[in-house]
Parts: structure tokens; C-alpha cells; sequence
């Protein structure tokens, strides 16, 4: 018999890149996983890692076991969420317990604006129900889910800055957000209503790492402006960006989502010839969608971005 265990340890690494990556993605320790797949070598009498320097790869057989594991993996979770309907089928609708777990993904901005107050409001409706929570950039919340790492993502999508999405997920659209540079409030800018790329080339900029996709959409901001735009401190942190442009260390795009309220001395402008907007999606898999735990979670977060959107700017 295949140990399940395993199997999803095995795709861990398959998606990670490493023992210690895909210890990392499932809560686990190397060691941990480590066993798991050992387990199912003993199982399955082949090897399914093999050395690689000071790492590991996946043997033939390891490879052939990943691809032909995501259907049944996908069939079981249908199975458990048709469990959960039944189960809940046999109880008053209003007093039905929601129970579980589900493991949501999500980027920095996301987790400080919004799924704060998801999680702490599912822990006051749903006690039973676990909702662990990871922080991710989008293209790899996007693999967590599309591997089974995690069952809901959040992402986000700038302009045209392209985030593949596995025919296996389901995106819902939630809301689009905005970005806007900030500068000190005596910038020669500062009195402007929109700002475009070219009345920005000669800026010093703050940026997120050049691996993150707010880094590519900066970028992008600036096609066709030369010697642009001129990185001189990076930091994955917002906050971080504000506190740098209040020094006068430069100027910084930063989202609307998970901002703080600005003080006194900075001013906030959109920029225009493009604007600077990302939409903002959750996914799932497929095999999920009836999921009565993955729908609550869903919800809330629905609820959340409602709420969001209806309060005052």
C-alpha cells in the first residue's frame, strides 16, 4: 500500500527544490520528511531520491510517482469534501459545525490588510475549524496550492505582469488595488494629482527585491524611459519603503492594501500612462469547490474585501 503521507512529502520536494524547503512548506522537520519518504521507498521497494551534490533529485520512478499522484490525491479531496457535505446534510443548516483545516498562502500586504481580520473573525464563528496561515509571493502561492502545500491562495496580478494559473485552480476575482508613489510632502512633485513615468525618471527609488513581482511591475512602470527607474535601497517591507522616504532617501510605489495610515510629512499620488493597479484573486483547486471548510474560508474572506470596500478611504 502507497503511504499517502509520503507521497505528499515527495511532491513537496518535487515542488520545492529540497527536503529542507518542502519541510519548511508542510510545518514539518527535514527529518520528518525525510522518514516519510524513506517509508514509501520501503513501500513501493524503489528508490525515489537520489544524492545531487549536497542535495537531492527525484529518481525516474520519483518523477513518474509525482505526475501520477495529483488525481488521486485530487479524488480524495473531492471524496472528503462530499463526506462533509453529507455529514452536514444530516444537520440543521444553521447550526452546522464547519471543522478542519484549511492552509491558505497569501502575499505580505494581503496577510496585514485583510486576512487579519479573516482569521480572527473564523476563529470566533468556526472554533473547530484550523486555518493555518503561510506568507508567500504570488507565483509561489500559486505552486503551493496547484502541489496540495496549500488549499487557499491569495495573489495578486500587476498590470501586465504574468502569473500562470494551472488549468487544475479556480481563481475567484475579489477587488483591484492601487499603488501610489510616496514622496515627502516639500517634493517639488507633491502638489501634482497623478504622476507618469516620465515625471518619475530621474527619482531615487525604494523597491522590493528584484525577485518579487512588484519589483517587475516597477519596472514595467518604465518601459520606454531610459536609465530608469534607478534603484538605490531595497527592502521587502513596506512599512520600511515609507520610513526611507521620510528620511529622504528617495521616493517609493507602495499598494493601498495593508497601508497604514500616512503621517503628516508624505503625500501619496497614483501614477497615470499606466496606472498602477493589481487585481486581487483567490484560487483554489478544483477538487476543492464543494469543500464546506475551504467555501467558509472563502466566504469570509469575501465578507472581509465587502466590508473593505464599502468603509471609507
Amino acid at each position: 500500500m502507497i503511504d499517502l503521507e509520503g507521497v505528499v512529502a515527495l511532491r513537496a520536494v518535487a515542488t520545492n527544490g529540497s527536503v529542507a524547503a518542502a519541510a519548511d512548506a508542510l510545518g514539518f522537520t527535514p527529518s520528518a520528511v525525510s522518514q516519510q519518504i524513506k517509508r514509501l521507498e520501503r513501500g513501493t521497494r524503489v528508490a525515489l531520491l537520489e544524492r545531487a551534490g549536497r542535495g537531492v533529485v527525484l529518481t525516474d520512478a520519483g518523477r513518474q510517482l509525482v505526475t501520477s499522484s495529483a488525481s488521486v490525491l485530487a479524488d480524495l479531496e473531492r471524496i472528503e469534501a462530499d463526506l462533509q457535505l453529507a455529514g452536514g446534510s444530516r444537520a440543521d443548516s444553521a447550526e452546522r459545525r464547519i471543522a478542519g483545516e484549511v492552509r491558505v498562502g497569501a502575499f505580505s500586504t494581503a496577510v496585514r490588510g485583510l486576512l487579519v481580520h479573516v482569521l480572527a473573525d473564523l476563529q470566533d464563528a468556526h472554533p473547530d475549524l484550523r486555518v493555518p496561515l503561510r506568507e508567500s509571493e504570488p507565483w509561489e502561492t500559486v505552486a503551493l496550492v496547484a502541489s496540495g502545500q496549500r488549499d487557499l491562495g491569495i495573489v495578486h496580478r500587476w498590470g501586465g505582469v504574468a502569473l500562470a494559473m494551472p488549468g487544475h485552480l479556480v481563481e475567484t476575482p475579489l477587488f483591484t488595488d492601487v499603488a501610489d508613489v510616496i514622496l515627502r510632502r516639500e517634493h517639488p512633485l507633491a502638489d501634482r494629482t497623478e504622476l507618469t513615468p516620465a515625471d518619475l525618471a530621474d527619482e531615487r527609488w525604494i523597491a522590493t527585491f528584484d525577485s518579487t513581482i512588484c519589483r517587475q511591475w516597477l519596472r514595467r512602470l518604465f518601459d520606454g524611459v531610459s536609465n530608469a527607474p534607478r534603484i538605490v535601497h531595497e527592502s521587502m517591507e513596506f512599512e520600511n519603503h515609507l520610513e526611507l522616504v521620510r528620511a529622504g532617501l528617495g521616493v517609493a510605489l507602495v499598494p493601498r492594501l495593508g497601508r497604514s495610515a500616512l503621517p503628516d510629512d508624505l503625500v501619496a499620488i497614483p501614477t497615470t500612462g499606466p496606472a498602477s493597479v493589481r487585481d486581487i484573486a483567490a484560487v483554489h483547486r478544483r477538487s476543492q469547490a464543494d469543500s464546506p471548510a475551504l467555501q467558509a474560508v472563502l466566504d469570509a474572506v469575501r465578507a472581509a474585501v465587502q466590508a473593505r470596500e464599502g468603509a471609507p478611504r
